[in-house]
């Protein structure tokens, strides 16, 4: 069965192609327990079968919030999916308001949950949502309906025959999820995507993944309700890849050495935090070790792809994986045979060191409205290009926009927002996704994100800015942890800054500097903002005059997601930080 055309037809593939004993796993405890293909295929057969017990019609709706990657997350979805309902993954942070609009929006039918803080949330709004007849826990949960339950109701067969005939009336352009955008502004927009969106978006993407089928292992922690993690998900079961699911981002390290992973997907934030960490190392290093650390990252940071080093800078790098770098893998769990980066604009000294390192990390772009793979490097046909999201999938179109905006085309392009026909009319035009963000294709058919269109501004001399630009820039200071550039209508740009806290701490002991007991105290010690000044100085000179940060602020808090400051994809909620700091705004521009 090479044709796979909806979701649900990839674990059969697997079972065909590269049967494993392993195919998901999940930590309980202290047990790793694996679930292999045959019984991951059995125990969705077993959901939906439960499910049309239940009543569950075509193009129902089902909710799933998981705290954490797990394996019951892909045999409920692949269970819900054989039915011809559509699954509705939803973020687990979101507020209790934004669960009751998803849930109430979707017009779920069933949620499925994975522990008790979640419970509690949409048990706390469970009333106002007419559509939802009843809430599942993977969790055991005292008073609280248990998904083995479903497991039980659906383990007598006799309606195996209904759940293939619902499978076979299933086509590829039917609608297979509902995935809710984390705004930046206003209410959530459910993005339609097709069992074709996707299914043409791993098929797309696979050939850019260097790994042998079938004898690869994987560590899931990105949110498998983000589409990013979701769609490698389905590439892995087509791989034959184990998938095995990080406990959490405190247990990351342990995990990795647990698992010893070939692949993974990472964001941006995630690579900063391992790269700021094994340098914070480096410093505490003295004498000849020190000097051959630093010899190694310098050395990494002039790193060249597709195999660009001459002789001499591959003897060099040669010694210094074995001596510094072998190090960094070990602490990746010594395996890693490449990273996948999405989400958001990778600094080009990360791609450059760790790939120096032996740990290539390959970026690509794209957006949940586009399943969402758009463009990434790969490693063959000297397919890297640092700076870049990679060269446009075969079988997608991208074209440049007047102003400069990416507008792409193809069997991965999402059918519409629901219930939106106004939204929809304005992101898909003539044809085209309109992205909302400003790029270039170079002359070797490398993409280039430069920035979002709706995040540019206007100074009050006319002049425009590119305020991610500008941002990615700053966050590559140790001390800067988030910055958010503003200034639109003003007479030049201004900044709001989080500092790195934990890296300031580490700098005033180093100088013997007494900052104070409270973020507060610390914000307005005299030689914290004047270091500050100084490395906008530094990276401001890198910029036209009317781009330079000229004033900023920084501000105690902690910017998350809990906070409101950033979406669940870590993206900057910007006019929900101006609203929170327009004190701090009018201190700057008064």
């Amino acid at each position: 069965m090479n044709n796979i055309n909806r979701l649900f037809d990839f674990p059969y593939y697997q079972l065909e192609k590269y049967p494993l004993s392993d195919a998901l796993v999940t930590k309980y405890g202290n047990e790793w327990v694996k679930t292999s293909t045959q019984e991951y295929i059995d125990k969705a057969n077993c959901i939906s079968r439960a499910f049309l017990r239940l009543g569950l019609n075509k193009n129902e709706k089902v909710a799933i919030i998981s705290s954490n990657n797990r394996t019951e997350w892909h045999i409920c979805d692949i269970g819900v999916l054989q039915t011809g309902a559509q699954t509705v993954p939803i973020y687990p942070t979101i507020s209790e308001d934004d669960y009751e609009y998803i849930l109430n929006h979707s017009e779920s039918s069933y949620c499925l949950v994975s522990d008790e803080e979640v419970l509690n949330k949409v048990n706390a709004i469970k009333h106002k949502v007419a559509s939802l007849k009843e809430v599942y826990t993977f969790n055991e949960i005292e008073n609280a309906k248990n998904w083995k339950e479903l497991l039980e109701l659906g383990k007598e067969t006799s309606n195996q025959d209904v759940v293939e005939d619902r499978k076979n009336s299933i086509k590829t352009e039917d609608l297979a999820t509902i995935i809710y955008t984390s705004g930046t502004t206003g209410r959530p927009k459910g993005v339609m995507l097709t069992h074709q969106n996707i299914v043409s978006d791993v098929l797309m993407s696979a050939p850019r993944v260097p790994l042998v089928k079938g004898q690869a292992k994987a560590l899931s922690f990105l949110p498998i309700c983000h589409i990013f993690e979701r769609m490698i998900l389905y590439l892995y079961q087509y791989y034959g890849i184990s998938v095995y699911f990080a406990e959490s981002i405190e247990k990351m390290s342990e995990n990795l050495k647990e698992v010893k992973p070939n692949v993974m997907t990472v964001v941006p934030r995630l690579l900063e935090k391992v790269y700021d960490k094994i340098y914070a190392k480096g410093t505490d290093l003295t004498g000849i070790k020190k000097k051959l650390f630093f010899w190694a990252l310098d050395l990494g940071m002039q790193y060249k792809p597709n195999n660009e080093n001459d002789f001499l800078y591959n003897l060099k790098l040669k010694i210094a994986r074995k001596l510094i770098f072998s190090k960094w893998q070990e602490a990746l769990g010594g395996q890693l045979d490449v990273l996948v980066c999405g989400s958001a604009a990778l600094q080009e000294r990360l791609a450059r060191v760790f790939s120096a390192a032996g740990i290539p990390v390959l970026e690509g772009y794209g957006l949940t409205e586009t399943s969402p793979v758009i463009s990434v490097n790969e490693l063959n046909n000297k397919g890297v290009r640092f700076g870049s999201v990679g060269r446009v999938l075969q079988g997608v179109e991208v074209k440049i926009a007047e102003d400069g905006e990416i507008l792409c085309k193809g069997p991965n392009v999402m059918i519409g927002y629901y219930k939106d026909q106004e939204k929809t009319d304005e992101a898909i035009k003539n044809g085209y996704f309109h992205t909302g963000d400003i790029g270039v294709i170079d002359s070797d058919g490398f993409l280039k994100i430069t920035d979002r269109k709706k995040e540019m501004f206007k100074t009050s001399g006319g002049k425009y800015v590119a305020p991610q630009v500008l941002e990615n820039s700053f966050k590559q200071s140790r001390f800067i942890e988030q910055i958010m550039v503003i200034g639109e209508g003003q007479k030049m740009p201004a900044a709001f800054i989080q500092p790195s806290f934990e890296f300031l701490a580490e700098w005033a002991k180093r100088k013997n500097i007494e900052l104070g007991n409270t973020p507060e105290d610390i914000i307005k010690n005299e030689r914290v903002i004047k270091r500050f000044q100084k490395e906008l100085d530094r990276v401001n000179e890198n910029f036209g005059n009317w781009e330079k940060v000229k004033k900023f602020e920084l501000t105690p808090d902690i910017w998350s997601i809990e906070s409101g400051h950033l979406t669940p994809t870590m993206k900057l909620k910007r006019k929900i930080i101006l609203e929170k700091y327009k004190d701090l705004y009018h201190k700057i521009y008064s």
